[in-house]
């Protein structure tokens, strides 16, 4: 088991319990690309850093000791809830959809973010686009406040420059 590359094997899809097909929202290409060594990395690297072990882990997100075993060493890969992810997520002092995040190769949302439960939640897509927005408008400010330093430090250079010429020109004559 572990990180190999899963094999498939294809089944008619009468032989298929409900309980185990793709939910409908999420397509088969979708399934194959998740990377689930990821989940398991980033789960080992942040108990390390936190200093927890895995039974704490397991009291702090109540998810159950056969699931955070399997995740944390990477040795059944197969779907997870979303409610599983994001408890383990928050157990972890990460954003919610930290771990889905990871798995689906996205970009890791910030602590504080807005959460959108799917793309039909227009209100919290409203408040995710409000907030990197919101972001946007910091990161541009900082921009702003650096440009006026390097505006002021190029006066100051040019200042400079003329002084050392109006000493040289007089020292010649």
């Amino acid at each position: 088991m572990g990180m190999g590359v899963p094999t498939f094997r294809y089944i008619r899809s009468s032989q298929v319990s409900p309980r185990y097909s793709l939910p409908p929202e999420q397509s088969a290409e979708e399934y194959v690309s998740e990377d689930w060594a990821a989940v398991a990395n980033a789960i080992s690297q942040r108990m390390t850093e936190l200093g927890i072990n895995q039974a704490e882990l397991i009291e702090r997100s109540q998810v159950s000791k056969a699931t955070v075993g399997e995740l944390y060493h990477n040795s059944a890969q197969r779907r997870r809830s979303a409610r599983t992810l994001e408890a383990l997520s928050v157990a972890l002092g990460w954003h919610p959809r930290h771990l889905v995040a990871v798995l689906k190769g996205q970009r890791v949302p910030d602590i504080g973010e807005p959460v959108s439960r799917s793309d039909d939640d227009v209100p919290g897509r409203l408040a995710a686009i409000e907030y990197r927005l919101t972001q946007i408008e910091t990161r541009l400010g900082a921009i702003d406040q650096v440009s006026d330093r390097l505006e002021e430090i190029n006066a100051n250079v040019e200042a400079m420059v003329r002084f050392i010429d109006s000493n040289r020109k007089r020292a010649r004559g």
